[in-house]
Order: C-alpha cells, then structure tokens, then sequence
C-alpha cells in the first residue's frame, strides 16, 4: 500500500478591483514537506478577467503570475525569496495580501500521487 502524503494548496487568483472582492481563478501552488514537492502552474483566462477587468493590464498580470511560478521554483530570478526553503516558500506565496494577486487560504489533502492531485488541482480549479 503506497504511503499517503499530507499537502497544501492554495488557489492563485486574479483580483481585478480588490474592493468588488471578484476574482478569477488562475493558478495552482501546491507544497509537500515530506514528499519534498512544490509545484505552480498558472494559465490565465483572458475571456474571464475581461469580463470583470476590461481594462487589465494583461502582461502585468502575466508578469506577476509568472513571478510566483518563479519563486515557487526557487529560481533564482526570484530573488532572496526564491532562495528560501520550499516550506517558507510557499507561506510567502501564500500570505494574505491586498493586490490584483492573491491566494485563497491553503488548503490540506492526503494524496499517494503528488503529480496527479497538482494535476487534478489544477483541471478543477483552473480549468
């Protein structure tokens, strides 16, 4: 029987006006201590946000998304953040913030499959 691993995720989303509280789902971060796991993947519904945001700074948006993807990798683009331990990684990422991008509270789960819950994560989340 394969060893089930706790994780956490948190959704990535795109806030247009903080104020209106709407937003648009846009990514996925999930984290495993024990399974030494982190993952983000983002794609960003144009068709969505426009609706709300008409006038979205599309690239920005894309720029600060991929800023994360970044991060949660620990590249080394992002920073002294990027550096941090993948634990403290995802807190950051995860942190309440008042922006046009923000995460929902994490979320914990068991999976035997990091890859295929990200993956799954990811498909109802996102879309």
């Amino acid at each position: 029987m394969q060893q089930k691993l706790q994780y956490e995720y948190a959704i990535v989303r795109v806030v247009p006006v903080v104020e209106r509280e709407e937003f648009v789902n846009a990514g996925v971060i999930l984290f495993c201590k024990k399974g030494k796991f982190i993952r983000m993947k983002y794609h960003l519904p144009l068709d969505k946000l426009l609706a709300l945001w008409p006038d979205a700074e599309v690239e920005e948006i894309r720029k600060n998304l991929e800023a994360f993807r970044i991060i949660a990798y620990g590249e080394k683009e992002g920073g002294p953040i990027a550096s941090l331990d993948p634990a403290e990684r995802f807190r950051w990422l995860s942190a309440v913030r008042s922006a046009s991008i923000q995460t929902s509270i994490p979320h914990t789960g068991l999976s035997t499959d990091l890859e295929k819950t990200f993956n799954s994560l990811f498909d109802e989340m996102v879309g």
